[in-house]
């Protein structure tokens, strides 16, 4: 089958090489935002936002090919696990007996790196950032997909069956 990255705009090797390399840094620093959020300036939101600028800009250098490319998960089980995760760290304290969203500390003492506190905020945070970082992919297939090709974007099922006949 055809190729669907049909863009009427002339893709450009310049920024295309230059969003391969820029991808991984921005990704380390969407995670860098992500853990010092409970600190510092960040979060989940957005650590998550950072992310998906990095997916949006795979995506403007090569279209849903280079989208593909880099995302070989499905975007729907990136949005269904963040909002699982967020929703049980919201409720688990409610169990015990606690209010909603009450936090947790546990410290760890590690050999090279020292003590270590981990919160219970970093949980929501993550998945806050898996949902976030789940919906602006899946508005990238979609949308994307529907204006490459001048019509409605395509379903999952569409792009699977189509990666599949591709490889």
């Amino acid at each position: 089958m055809a190729e669907h990255n049909c863009n009427t705009w002339p893709r450009s090797l310049l920024l295309e090489v230059c969003a391969r390399i820029v991808f991984p840094t921005v990704l380390m620093v969407s995670v860098y935002l992500l853990f010092a959020g409970h600190h510092d300036a960040g979060g989940g939101f957005s650590g998550g936002l950072v992310a998906g600028l990095a997916f949006v800009l795979r995506y403007v250098a090569g279209g849903s090919a280079e989208l593909a490319a880099a995302v070989r998960i499905r975007p729907p089980v990136v949005i269904g696990s963040g909002l699982s995760i967020a929703v049980l760290t919201a409720l688990v304290p409610a169990l015990a007996g606690q209010p909603v969203l009450s936090s947790a500390i546990w410290k760890l003492s590690l050999p090279v790196l020292g003590e270590l506190k981990i919160t219970t905020n970093l949980f929501l945070d993550i998945g806050v950032y898996l949902l976030i970082v789940g919906v602006v992919i899946d508005l990238l297939r979609t949308v994307g997909a529907g204006t490459e090709l001048g019509g409605p974007g395509l379903d999952d099922e569409t792009l699977e069956r189509e990666e599949v006949e591709r490889t």
